[in-house]
């Protein structure tokens, strides 16, 4: 049954709706048969009668459960009241039609024709009779008709029964599809499932299996093998990793630290010059390299391996690590006089020499000018970039020869005096006089002369020389001097 507010369906067993909450209305079933019946009198009055057949009640039946298959609508009494009086109506104007035919044949006139007409009116009668009489009989006989109708209403009602149950029987039926269609669902997905694990699992096996004999398997392993200090595994299965790809540097790497773990940074750097000396554009293998030099702290060597690499990609690569030597401002050579030299470097800071040892970071910084004083002097320099990575060294060899000056010049010249006289020296910039006056060659450890000097009475030999800096004698000036003062 379907409810009349919101058409929802409602079980035979409730009286309310599930959905909008509203009391069910019940009501008698509709039986058509009353109209069937009304039909069928006015039917007879006009000459149309027939019996009531199955077709008809089962036609009306069936316009009844198309009617009213989706809602049920009570009849009140005035509609009842109508429907007989339409159907009483329709009996009575059936038999009218009989008296108004008798009323007419009984007119009074002559007597033949008062005897014609009783004669007519007899016949007349006689077949009103004869033609009421099946009306009146088939009017009797509505017991049976009657009785057909509740015979019919019980069917309708045990087809309503019957149309319940198979709606019902229908829908038990749906309900089960459904829940047939979801356990069919759920072993399609069981089984789906049970496929894509079993794949899953495969794949990880398959995948297992290829990673523990891929590149990187080999590296993993080799790597655990280093953990257990097992050299000899650990070096066969860097081997197989760079067997099976000899252009990455993992491979490389981790045999070198077979070696280094032995404390055989020899062999361990030999790994990295090897592979690099066969394949001098891999850029990773000049970076595992270099790293490998950051360990060990041998920075200077990072220097080294790239200044021997003449590919300009792997220079792009790793040129964070390229430390430029310094350059400075004088070529080397040798000089007449004193110079100066300034140095230069992309890098953070300049460390220098100058007496001919290998600078390092301990070495003197450069901040000023170099100061080449006479002499031969050797400058070593390095520069030290951004990681801190040391420049190969850089060495300028300069000479500054100063040449040396004349013999000093001594006054007065050589002579006999009778007054008393002073004994002078011309010193030159740059050099300091020394002189005796006992005829012998002066030196650095003879007196110094610091200004004109008394000539002694009597014969005095003096001589006079000149000292460098650098430490170079000047030729050797003499004068002989006799002093006498008169009494």
């Amino acid at each position: 049954m379907r409810c009349t507010h919101c058409g929802a369906m409602i079980p035979d067993d409730m009286l309310y709706c599930p959905k909008c909450h509203m009391e069910v209305q019940i009501v008698p079933d509709y039986n058509p048969l009353e109209d069937v019946l009304a039909q069928e009198v006015k039917g007879s009055i006009e000459d149309a009668t027939r019996q009531i057949r199955t077709d008809d009640i089962r036609r009306y039946r069936r316009d009844g459960t198309r009617e009213y298959s989706n809602s049920t609508r009570v009849l009140n009494q005035g509609e009842l009241d109508e429907i007989r009086a339409r159907r009483n109506a329709a009996a009575r104007q059936g038999r009218q039609p009989g008296r108004v035919a008798s009323g007419s044949s009984r007119q009074p006139g002559a007597d033949s024709r008062y005897q014609t007409g009783r004669t007519s009116t007899g016949s007349v009668r006689q077949g009103s009779r004869s033609s009421t009489g099946p009306m009146r009989q088939t009017g009797r006989n509505t017991g049976p008709m009657r009785q057909t109708g509740r015979m019919a209403t019980g069917s309708m009602r045990q087809s309503t029964g019957s149309m319940r149950q198979e709606r019902n029987e229908a829908e038990e039926r749906r309900r089960q599809q459904i829940a047939r269609k979801k356990r069919l669902a759920k072993k399609r997905r069981q089984r789906t499932l049970i496929i894509v694990l079993v794949l899953l699992i495969l794949a990880g096996v398959l995948g297992f299996v290829f990673y523990q004999n891929s590149y990187t398997g080999q590296i993993r392993k080799g790597n655990q093998a280093l953990v257990t200090n097992d050299y000899t595994q650990a070096e066969n299965y860097f081997n197989k990793a760079i067997s099976k790809n000899d252009k990455r540097a993992e491979a490389y790497t981790g045999l070198s630290k077979v070696y280094s773990q032995q404390d055989d940074l020899e062999g361990a750097e030999a790994v990295f010059m090897t592979a690099i000396s066969a394949q001098p554009s891999n850029v990773e293998l000049y970076q595992a390299a270099i790293d490998f030099y950051v360990e060990t702290k041998q920075l200077l060597k990072i220097s080294e391996l790239l200044d021997g690499c003449e590919d300009d990609n792997v220079l792009l690569g790793v040129k964070s690590y390229v430390s430029e030597e310094p350059e400075f401002s004088l070529e080397e050579g040798t000089y007449p006089e004193v110079q100066e030299v300034s140095l230069s470097s992309a890098g953070e800071a300049i460390y220098y020499t100058t007496d001919g040892s290998e600078p390092d970071t301990s070495s003197t910084k450069y901040q000023d000018p170099i100061l080449l004083e006479e002499g031969t002097t050797t400058i070593k320099a390095i520069s030290v970039n951004k990681k801190k990575i040391p420049s190969l060294t850089a060495s300028r060899v300069y000479n500054v020869d100063i040449p040396v000056e004349d013999a000093p010049a001594v006054t007065p010249s050589t002579g006999q005096y009778d007054t008393a006289t002073q004994i002078t020296i011309n010193v030159p910039e740059g050099y300091t006089a020394y002189y005796t006056m006992d005829g012998t060659d002066p030196s650095a450890a003879s007196a110094k002369y610091e200004g004109p000097i008394d000539m002694p009475e009597g014969q005095t030999m003096f001589c006079a020389v000149l000292v460098s800096k650098s430490g170079k004698t000047t030729q050797i000036t003499k004068r002989n001097y006799v002093l006498e003062l008169p009494e």
